[in-house]
């Protein structure tokens, strides 16, 4: 009867009370290790002057201040980059599938090439040396450039999301008269996605933060922002840990995002 007892799952409120005292005490300890460093640097914070950093006050309002401005391009930089990479991915992968041994082999010199190089070396090439020659701005160079390079590990992932699914699929969409292409958009890609969600919203997530690159262009990105205002006010690690927060808040809706997303295939899909 007490073994009995002992497995009986407990309550959701004991389960809620129990997590909140957990990340009672982690916050209770970081804000500890953070005052013991702050009085081993000497450092004197003045967050009081952060605010004016995220929001202005304007004749008709509040008005977004450059470390919103910053997040703006983040996001504008992040999205196309996203979509981009995404599509690069499923050309890619459906080349490295494909019987053509053409094909395969571009893929193959692409993803060598971009998965072996640094992408900081990337942006910088093709700002310095295909942007003039095409007439490309920063933006679309930063574009670009992060594009090629998540779409290299988006095509690994959407590939195997495609071998995941079983050859009986293939077999049955061609039984039904169905040629390629539809087997691919009706069939096998849906099916697909719900193994692909979870390694591509990590991807998503390391777009995010490998977006900071671009402000090495002039991309007044909010990690550009960030420098500027640092540059102006001496808040260094305010100004930082600001930004990390920002940068955090962006993964954070990405990851909630996706899961409701991936719930909701796994819902939708048939037994």
């Amino acid at each position: 009867m007490n073994e009995a007892r002992s497995t009986r799952p407990r309550p959701p409120g004991a389960r809620l009370l129990r997590d909140g005292l957990k990340a009672l005490v982690l916050v209770t300890a970081l804000v500890g290790l953070l005052g013991w460093a702050t009085e081993r640097l000497g450092y004197p914070w003045q967050w009081y002057r952060v605010p004016r950093y995220l929001l202005t006050a304007a004749e008709d309002g509040l008005q977004p201040g450059p470390l919103l401005q910053g997040l703006v391009v983040t996001l504008q930089v992040t999205a196309a980059s996203l979509v981009l990479a995404v599509g690069i991915g499923l050309v890619t992968a459906l080349l490295r599938l494909s019987p053509s041994w053409i094909g395969r082999a571009l893929a193959r010199v692409y993803l060598e090439l971009i998965r072996n190089t640094p992408l900081l070396v990337q942006i910088f090439f093709i700002y310095f040396v295909l942007a003039p020659a095409f007439g490309l701005n920063a933006f679309a160079s930063a574009v670009l450039a992060l594009s090629l390079f998540e779409g290299a590990y988006a095509s690994e992932i959407i590939r195997a999301g495609i071998v995941s699914v079983p050859r009986g699929q293939w077999e049955a969409a061609y039984s039904l008269g169905l040629n390629t292409r539809l087997t691919y958009r009706l069939v096998i890609l849906p099916q697909a996605l719900r193994q692909m969600l979870p390694p591509l919203t990590g991807q998503a997530v390391s777009l995010v933060k490998d977006s900071a690159l671009v402000s090495t262009i002039a991309v007044y990105d909010l990690t550009m922002q960030a420098q500027a205002v640092i540059a102006e006010s001496y808040l260094v690690f305010e100004i930082w840990f600001t930004t990390a927060v920002l940068y955090l808040g962006i993964t954070i809706a990405l990851s909630r995002a996706a899961s409701r997303l991936q719930k909701k295939a796994l819902i939708s899909a048939p037994t």
